[in-house]
Parts: structure tokens; C-alpha cells; sequence
């Protein structure tokens, strides 16, 4: 038998097929959210709390971390069909203008609402990635639409 290793959901990949594959994917989210919370109990001296500032594996891969958070907290993933136009609403990582950054979007098929979601929808994956040490700060990009550019708190903040 052949196991793949776990991916984040970027926002980029297709949606689950159906409601068992949706249930499946959330319990491999929540075993590879825990695995998160236990290496960051086993490296960060930041007092014991696990949700103090992002580990060194988070810190050496962003993008997959945020994702994870965000899948983690419940936050759909915006999905693409295999010709790229995106099929679901839902949030988009991918990495940042500057080093060590990840910018988060609101992104969802053509007419779908996710324009006028957005300011609400990037507030929770806010508040989401605030909670685990991630500094989120919201801007506005091309067109007025807003993003998230993310990056991890240091020990000392």
C-alpha cells in the first residue's frame, strides 16, 4: 500500500470529490495540526506555550504552515478544476513579496461573492493565525482587493 505524504490545502488544488473524501481530509487535518502543536511544545522555550511563535519547521516553510493553520481552523480552501479556473470560494496562500512572508487571499470562482466577503473572510484567518504567532498585516493590492501578507512572530515579540 502507497501513502502519500500530507499536503496543506493551498487554495490552488481541486476541491474533495464528495462528502467521505471532505471527512477523510478533515481527520488527516486535524493528525497533522496536532503533529504542528506537538513539534512546537518539543522545540519553542517560549514558555511551554505551543501557541507562542511559529516553530522552526513553520518558519522554514510558511506557506504550508499557514495553510495548515487556516485548514485547521475550519477556513475553507478555495479549489481550481484542472484547467485553473477556480471552482470554490475560499482561501489562497501562496508566498510573499518579501522573504520569509505569505500572502493570504479571498479567492472564489468568477461572479461567486468572494469580493465582497473578503474584508470578513481575511479578518477570521486573521484572528486564526494571530492565535499561533503569526503577525498578519491587511492591505490592499491591484483592483482594491484586499490580502493578508503573513509572517511568524519572533520569540521576543
Amino acid at each position: 500500500m502507497t501513502t502519500s505524504a500530507f499536503e496543506a490545502a493551498t487554495g490552488d488544488g481541486p476541491a474533495p470529490p464528495d462528502a467521505a473524501a471532505s471527512e477523510r481530509r478533515a481527520a488527516e487535518v486535524r493528525v497533522a495540526y496536532e503533529g504542528l502543536l506537538q513539534i512546537r511544545r518539543l522545540t519553542n522555550t517560549a514558555g511551554g506555550d505551543p501557541g507562542a511563535v511559529p516553530a522552526a519547521w513553520e518558519r522554514n516553510q510558511p506557506a504550508r504552515a499557514v495553510a495548515l493553520a487556516l485548514e485547521a481552523a475550519g477556513i475553507p480552501p478555495s479549489a481550481c478544476a484542472a484547467d485553473g479556473r477556480r471552482t470554490a470560494t475560499g482561501y489562497r496562500v501562496g508566498p510573499g513579496e518579501r522573504p520569509d512572508t505569505v500572502r493570504v487571499e479571498w479567492l472564489g470562482p468568477p461572479g461567486g461573492g468572494a469580493a465582497q466577503d473578503e474584508e470578513q473572510a481575511l479578518a477570521r484567518c486573521a484572528r486564526a493565525l494571530d492565535r499561533l504567532g503569526w503577525e498578519t498585516l491587511l492591505y490592499r493590492g491591484p483592483r482594491r482587493r484586499r490580502f493578508l501578507e503573513v509572517e511568524p512572530l519572533s520569540a521576543g515579540q
